[in-house]
């Protein structure tokens, strides 16, 4: 069983432990997964993953589990989240409820110099 986030391929990482007389030694830092449900409302089922709590937070932010695949980098989604936001993405333009879902990021002004 790997310990990889489902959506954003957050995984173990690796550092030193050093230790008071600065001896340094491998050790693993492992994520905070969590396994949880979502409801996607666009497809109509319960989505059922491994999420890193990081990503829960992101989730979080942006709304619902439709919005957070819609809006977020498609490079930086894992293979099988980049599937469940395609499906996502065919079912809101058949509804014609895309521009609902879609954030539009607005463009920094050109900073003007004093």
């Amino acid at each position: 069983m790997s310990r990889r986030c489902d959506l954003l391929a957050v995984g173990v990482m690796s550092g030193n432990k050093v230790s008071h007389s600065n001896r340094k030694t491998r050790r693993r830092f492992l994520p905070n997964l969590q396994t949880l449900s979502f409801k996607s409302d666009t497809l109509g089922v319960e989505l059922n993953l491994k999420v890193a709590t990081s990503t829960l937070r992101t989730i979080n932010k942006f709304g619902s589990i439709d919005n957070f695949l819609v809006n977020y980098r498609y490079a930086k989604l894992t293979p099988e989240a980049q599937k469940i936001r395609n499906k996502i993405k065919q079912k809101l333009i058949k509804s014609g409820r895309l521009d609902e879902v879609k954030i539009v990021k607005e463009k920094k002004a050109a900073r003007t110099k004093k």
